[in-house]
């Protein structure tokens, strides 16, 4: 018997969370700073970006913590958690810039990559040590509550742990919380954006929602099913995978005429 499915609504463990996030980027650091000049220079699917421009992006996509606790606390919060990975899809031509900026910085030797990334993980230790989870933090968002931009950088580590994992045939593991929070919030936006109760999407062990318009299930085995692994879920819910090809090699299970989810992926931009 699967578990109840949950509200949109979701609450985090924040101490979970800030050990996650920690975890993940150390296992990144570990991976990275053993890679080759070669492997460096490999393509990864993120369009034109290099191995050596997703290493740089890491950091940078962690280094918006400490950048956003350093900053004046903003006035209001812009963003709530639920609304983050729709909205990141704006920003874009932003990252790409940026993250080409820090690339170029980086790609003077291994030293300046070990650099930023050790200078990288002793700034988010000390913001995380001594920052409340309830401060407003400015980020490109605008303000938004640090517990609730902590997870979110659960979805970037993840999502882009397999990116780096694709690009070089590493296998960088994935901490569990990390990886747990990845999904349910992604499970969580798709509740969100297509609202409903009609369809149950399963992704065991970590989350069950219900979304898409329809007879709402109450009771017994629901009509319209869609199941499928952790992992499997991110790549779907971040372009990686494409939903048809995910049916076909039998990594999604869809039951049901409403199970259909392809019109409504991917949910990350």
């Amino acid at each position: 018997m699967p578990p109840t499915a949950r509200k949109r609504t979701r609450s985090y463990d924040p101490a979970r969370i800030r050990a996650a996030v920690l975890a993940q980027f150390d296992h990144v650091r570990a991976a990275v700073l053993g890679l080759t000049p070669e492997q460096l220079a490999l393509p990864t699917r993120l369009g034109a970006w290099t191995v050596l421009e997703l290493a740089a992006h890491i950091t940078m996509a962690v280094r918006s913590v400490t950048r956003g606790v350093a900053a004046p606390a903003p006035a209001t919060r812009d963003l709530a958690l639920h609304q983050w990975p729709l909205a990141t899809r704006r920003f874009a031509a932003d990252v790409d810039h940026d993250t080409r900026e820090i690339a170029e910085a980086a790609a003077d030797g291994p030293e300046a990559l070990a650099a930023l990334y050790e200078e990288t993980r002793r700034e988010l230790a000390a913001a995380l040590a001594d920052t409340p989870g309830e401060r407003l933090i400015t980020t490109r968002f605008g303000g938004v509550r640090l517990d609730d931009f902590l997870v979110t950088r659960t979805v970037e580590l993840t999502v882009h742990t397999d990116d780096l994992n694709t690009a070089t045939g590493l296998e960088i593991p994935y901490d569990r919380q990390a990886l747990a929070a990845c999904v349910r919030l992604l499970a969580d936006t798709l509740a969100t954006s297509a609202p409903g109760g009609s369809v149950e999407v399963r992704i065991p062990p970590f989350a069950v929602v219900q979304c898409v318009e329809g007879p709402r299930h109450t009771r017994g085995t629901p009509p319209n099913v869609v199941e499928t692994d952790p992992l499997t879920w991110v790549r779907l819910a971040t372009g990686r995978t494409e939903w048809g090809a995910a049916l076909a090699e039998a990594r999604v299970h869809a039951s049901g005429e409403r199970a259909d989810l392809s019109a409504r992926l991917p949910l990350l931009g």
